[in-house]
């Protein structure tokens, strides 16, 4: 297996679970759709659980980034190499679209049966709870900030031979899987935290391409805020990183 497949497959399962989690708990008539207040808390489980299966598969092949923000921030902070950051950003992305395609096509008779088209977009991608530009771009930043800052320290930052990749495989899965948990239960409640661009656009084109009934808008408009929010969140800690290193 090659890093590029390594990151594909990483990505796709990482949002088959994610989002599988998301429209088992919002949609109708799934069995995770209770009604109850356990719905929040069975979804930044699912999604911790999910990074890491992701980085499970993929760490020892690619380093297991499964995120562009955790590679331009790690390439940034001089611990990946540039040329490889086109190759790793793609698989990403075609991983994610893989992932958000098959909830679909498991979960289509919920997805037809569900009136609701904010929840209908919500197993794909994220949405504020109360949208405002400014800060709803900081929740996605200060996140993904978290995210890989932690990530930088809690690696030896270096690449020691040919065959070592730096990424979220170097922690181990469960350290990676805890980080997102907390992320997601302390900083998830503004925007959903994406913190991960393939993560929400991905899935947000299926979206737009798969045949669903009365779905909606794709919320276009907001798109670009958890690709922007987590890319300068993953730079800045990069660049905080290497100043305080």
């Amino acid at each position: 297996m090659t890093p590029f497949i390594a990151e594909i497959i990483g990505t796709f399962l990482l949002i088959f679970l994610g989002c599988g989690v998301n429209a088992n708990a919002l949609l109708k008539g799934t069995k995770g759709n209770r009604g109850d207040t356990s719905g929040w808390l069975l979804i930044t489980t699912g999604w911790a659980l999910a990074v890491y299966v992701g980085v499970v598969v993929a760490g020892p092949i690619s380093g297991a980034h499964i995120n562009p923000a955790v590679t331009i921030g790690l390439t940034i902070a001089g611990e990946f190499p540039i040329y490889d950051v086109p190759e790793y950003l793609l698989a990403q992305f075609l991983g994610a679209m893989l992932g958000a395609f098959f909830v679909w096509w498991m979960y289509k008779d919920h997805f037809d049966l569900e009136e609701n088209q904010g929840l209908k977009r919500g197993a794909f991608c994220t949405d504020p709870a109360i949208p405002h530009t400014f800060r709803n771009l900081l929740s996605e930043t200060l996140g993904t900030f978290v995210l890989v800052f932690t990530i930088l320290y809690f690696t030896d930052a270096t690449i020691t031979d040919s065959n070592t990749i730096i990424g979220l495989g170097s922690l181990g899965a469960l350290p990676v899987a805890l980080l997102v948990w907390v992320i997601g239960m302390g900083l998830g409640g503004t925007t959903g935290y994406a913190i991960n661009p393939a993560r929400d656009l991905g899935p947000r084109i299926i979206h737009a391409l798969v045949p669903i009934k009365n779905k909606g808008d794709n919320g276009w408009g907001y798109s670009w805020i958890p690709v922007v929010g987590p890319i300068a969140g993953g730079i800045l800690a990069a660049i905080l990183g290497g100043i305080l290193q």
